[in-house]
């Protein structure tokens, strides 16, 4: 029986690409999941899919660039399921350009997206997952981990400020048997990567790239590991054939 049953786990940028993957995974597992994101509609679709695996599926609209949205969320799940056992941090945007040229709305805006809103729901659920020896994953990029390219200096600085906060946390909650873990995908076949190949005028080939759910079954995996030990860095990459 997988360790994942009847947890309660919430999952950020759950309409689509790996949030969706994962979450489509964790249901699978025989989790109870909350989707989390912009599109109720898209939401709902993801939940009529998950709901062939798992019962306990729920959906919560939600703009991450807004505090009182995700403190209203936050305040909403507490109060309907007592907390959380997992918590899954996948939403995020880019926005390309060089120095020179980029617009620093889109800096902010990634900041609050990648960063804040990921820290803000972690502060809201620490004290449930302390008390449940909970585990947090958050779902960076290869521009988290690698020197930064040319034309992506944003986004690879609130990457590389998601790995700051997941190891700090880490460090702060280990002691109370909360596991924490970084993911940092290569490019993945997803609606966001094709946006930013057609940014960069390249042709999108999905099938050249990492799917979401082979970054999903790694996170499942990961999430099902004994207590004895804990995963705490994995770095993904498209297999280059």
């Amino acid at each position: 029986m997988s360790s994942l049953k009847n947890r309660m786990a919430l999952v950020t940028g759950a309409s689509s690409g790996i949030g969706k993957a994962i979450a489509l995974g964790l249901a699978n597992e025989g989790a109870r999941v909350c989707l989390v994101g912009r599109s109720l509609e898209k939401l709902q679709a993801v939940a009529d899919c998950a709901k062939q695996f798992s019962g306990n599926i729920s959906t919560y609209k939600t703009d991450l660039e807004i505090d009182d949205e995700i403190s209203s969320m936050a305040a909403n799940l507490q109060q309907a399921f007592g907390g959380i056992d997992i918590l899954i941090h996948s939403a995020g945007m880019i926005a390309v350009g060089r120095m020179d040229q980029a617009c620093i709305e889109d800096f902010d805006r990634q900041y609050r997206i990648n960063v804040r809103a990921a820290y803000l729901l972690t502060q809201a659920f620490l004290p449930a997952l302390k008390m449940r020896c909970g585990q947090i994953v958050f779902i960076n990029s290869q521009a988290g981990f690698l020197a930064a390219k040319a034309g992506v200096g944003q986004y690879a600085a609130t990457k590389h400020a998601l790995k700051a906060i997941a190891d700090s946390l880490r460090e702060e909650v280990n002691a109370d048997e909360v596991r924490v873990l970084t993911v940092f995908p290569g490019r993945t076949a997803s609606p966001m990567q094709e946006a930013l190949q057609a940014a960069e005028n390249r042709v999108y080939q999905p099938e050249r790239l990492m799917q979401p759910e082979d970054t999903a079954s790694v996170v499942i995996n990961a999430l099902n590991l004994p207590r004895t030990a804990e995963v705490t860095d994995i770095s993904i990459r498209p297999f280059k054939k």
